[in-house]
């Protein structure tokens, strides 16, 4: 009896049967079927539906950096605006090109998505002072030389050519002047855009009367259910919706106040910090890997 107690013990300890750091084999990380980083990683590597079974589902960018990070076999995929090193993670490189903002604006990084807005229908925000600081907000994210570099310092990827300084654009906005610290603007939608929206909302307040800020971020999906769809009236509404994609066709946002793009973003693959192996991977590579035909990293350095 102690002799298969001592054999079990050196079993756990070397890896086997298990996901110690002696085993080779791939643990996969993915996002939840709503994720919008989801929908651009498998459009980008032919995986719709192909997904390994064997595959550990996370709920957010956030949790698939610290899942990643904490698993010396993991591979999983996030945002470019994440914090890398801080989750002990390494990016990959997808096709032979870098992931960087510089890349994904002269788009020979493939795997990239759009970081979209929907706002609530005009006339439906509880009053004209927060519909008229919600235009100045988007205005301000969207095109503002200042609110486009800070986009730009939080991950987010944009072309700061094309914008325009504050104070000119402040001119069309002049609730800003106001003293609105008793309006809340209330966000929903993807969690990858939480780390772009967060910086841009914290230094509009300071030019914007010291509004508040409320962030509920729970998925892509829910972005246009809180401001236009099902759920615009409920305890879950908001004033802001994003999705790290593109809005979907059944997702009618005709009706919205402004809706559109403030920034581009990477899709990046993911390993633990201590792959050293891994720096690249191709469109086949990276299927093969996802849909389970490979299960181990010596398969991948074939």
């Amino acid at each position: 009896m102690k002799k298969l107690i001592v054999l079990c013990m050196l079993g756990i300890l070397t890896g086997c049967g298990g996901s110690g750091t002696n085993n080779n084999t791939i643990m996969l990380y993915a996002r939840d079927a709503s994720s919008g980083t989801r929908e651009a990683f498998e459009k980008a590597t032919d995986l719709k539906e192909k997904l390994s079974v064997d595959a550990f589902t996370v709920d957010s960018n956030g949790d698939m950096a610290t899942k990643v990070g904490a698993d010396e076999n993991g591979i999983g995929y996030v945002s470019l605006a994440t914090d890398f090193a801080g989750n002990k993670i390494k990016p990959v490189s997808f096709e032979g090109v870098e992931p960087s903002a510089a890349t994904v604006l002269d788009q020979s990084y493939k795997m990239q998505r759009p970081f979209s807005f929907v706002t609530r229908a005009e006339n439906d925000f509880g009053s004209d002072e927060k519909q008229q600081l919600v235009a100045a907000f988007i205005d301000y994210m969207q095109n503002s030389t200042e609110g486009m570099q800070i986009v730009e310092s939080a991950g987010g990827v944009v072309d700061i050519s094309k914008s325009t300084p504050w104070a000119e654009l402040k001119k069309k906005h002049p609730i800003v002047d106001k003293d609105n610290s008793s309006i809340t603007i209330t966000t929903a939608g993807s969690t990858s855009v939480e780390k772009t929206v967060k910086a841009v909302l914290e230094a509009f307040q300071a030019e914007a009367g010291q509004f508040q800020f409320k962030m509920n971020q729970s998925g892509s999906s829910d972005g246009y259910k809180r401001v236009l769809g099902s759920e615009k009236d409920g305890p879950n509404s908001a004033d802001i919706g994003f999705a790290s994609r593109e809005f979907e066709d059944k997702e009618d946002i005709s009706l919205a106040m402004a809706n559109g793009v403030y920034c581009f973003d990477a899709v990046v693959v993911v390993v633990n910090e201590g792959n050293k192996s891994i720096e690249d991977l191709s469109k086949q590579q990276i299927h093969d890997i996802f849909s389970g035909t490979i299960k181990t990293w010596e398969e991948v350095m074939k």
